[in-house]
Parts: C-alpha cells; sequence; structure tokens
C-alpha cells in the first residue's frame, strides 16, 4: 500500500524549534518523530512512501533517503519556494501515485485497520474516504459531520451543528480525486475536501483509537509520554547519507 505524507509545512506553532529544522524532524526520545510513523505504517503493511516536502526538506532528504534503511521505499516531491498548501502539493506529487493511496501529514501517529481502509475504498464507488474520530471536542475542535455512512460536512474553522467527529488525519482517495485540482496552484483542504462532500465523494471511516499528532509543545510532549516506554530503535539508515 501507498501512503503520501504531508510534511511541508512551516510548523510556527513549535518555533523556536521549527526555526532549525521542519517539523517532521522534531526529537521524540532521541529520534525524529517521522520514524515513529514510517515505523507504525510499515507495520501495517505501507511501504511505498512518497514525502511531500517544502520548509528545510532537504533535512529529510539527509537523514531518510530512499526509505531502505527503514524497511519503507521512499520518493520526495518538493513545492519548491512558493509552498502551494496541502492538496497543492499532493498535486505536485500524482505522477508518484497509484490508483488508490492513502493521504496523511508528517506530524501526525495514526492507529487503524489500514488494510480494512483501503479494501473499503477499493469496494466504493466515490472518490474518497476519510477516516474520523467520534471527537465531541474532546482533542481539538471537532470539524466533521458524519451522516448514513457520508462526510456531511466537514470546517476547519467554523463550527456547525452535529460536528461532533474530528478528521482523524487520514484520507484514502482514487488518483482522480486530484483531477478537481489545478497544479501549480495553491489549494487547501477546506477546498478540496468541501468540493468532494458536496458532490457525495466522500465517505466516512469510523475509527476508535484516538490520535497523536505534534502540531505543538503541548501535543509533543504528550506524545513523547505516549511512546516513552517502547524499547528506543535505532535504524541502520538513521544517520542518513545517502
Amino acid at each position: 500500500m501507498q501512503a503520501a505524507i504531508l510534511a511541508g509545512g512551516l510548523g510556527t506553532r513549535l518555533r523556536p524549534l521549527t526555526d532549525r529544522m521542519p517539523k517532521a524532524m522534531a526529537p521524540v526520545n532521541g529520534r525524529p518523530f517521522l520514524e515513529y510513523e514510517l515505523e507504525l505504517l510499515a507495520s501495517h503493511g505501507v511501504d511505498d512512501i512518497v514525502l511531500c516536502v517544502g520548509y528545510k526538506g532537504e533535512a529529510i532528504r539527509g537523514h531518510f533517503g530512499d526509505g531502505s534503511g527503514f524497511g519503507v521505499r521512499i520518493r520526495y516531491s518538493s513545492e519548491g519556494e512558493r509552498l502551494l498548501g496541502p492538496v497543492g502539493a499532493l498535486k505536485m506529487a500524482e505522477r508518484m501515485l497509484r490508483e488508490e493511496f492513502f493521504v496523511t501529514y508528517g506530524d501526525a501517529y495514526l492507529t487503524l485497520d489500514y488494510r480494512g481502509m483501503m479494501d473499503a475504498l477499493e469496494g466504493q464507488e466515490e472518490l474518497g474516504l476519510m477516516a474520523v474520530y467520534r471527537n465531541e471536542g474532546r482533542f481539538g475542535r471537532s470539524d466533521v459531520v458524519v451522516k448514513d455512512g457520508f462526510v456531511a460536512a466537514y470546517d476547519k474553522v467554523n463550527g456547525a451543528p452535529g460536528m461532533e467527529w474530528i478528521n482523524y488525519g487520514v484520507t484514502a482517495l482514487k488518483r482522480g480525486a486530484l483531477d478537481r485540482v489545478e497544479r501549480g496552484r495553491v489549494c487547501d483542504e477546506p477546498t478540496f475536501y468541501g468540493g468532494l462532500v458536496k458532490d457525495g465523494q466522500l465517505r466516512a471511516f469510523e475509527v476508535a483509537e484516538r490520535f497523536y499528532e505534534i502540531g505543538s509543545e503541548r501535543s509533543l510532549e504528550e506524545f513523547r509520554s505516549f511512546v516513552g516506554g517502547l524499547p528506543a530503535r535505532r535504524h541502520e539508515g538513521a544517520k542518513g547519507g545517502r
């Protein structure tokens, strides 16, 4: 299975740490966060990775190389100097993507049934399947309405009646969904997913376990505590240089 990981953002909420490194490289108990994420994905059979990099992306390339030292295959897609937003960055990577793939974030640790989710996408006619968690405001603002198995509304900024769910951070997409995006233009998630929702093209995949992310200092410390009991593992490619 394949995942596109969006890792090109500026990470402004983690400054001054991200003044010198991209957010995905934030240290967690002696290892860059992204090592944990790749290890999780590989354990679920996601071994083909497209890393969409931007801000300080050379640090990610230098550490992870082609991914062979981490049990995955890694290719890179760069936005260049002008950041295009998460979906604009995904469009830039389109030629590397399979007919069906996951899209997730370089600051998220998300435990779910990836095989089951991909099987569900392949068995449906719609273009996308968004993992959702019944959040009810516990871990950030709830931003999704689910109705009859579909995402009926998605709004990261303004609350709305019935928004008990949150975008978990993984969406399974058919590559044809990117036909809606113009290459080289800025495109954000509300615009892209909003269009899929409006056209009845985004189903919901319910997830039971909470998510972890490192978007802020508080959540980074929470993740450090979460993995603190795990044995420290060092992959042969951890020093990069390839």
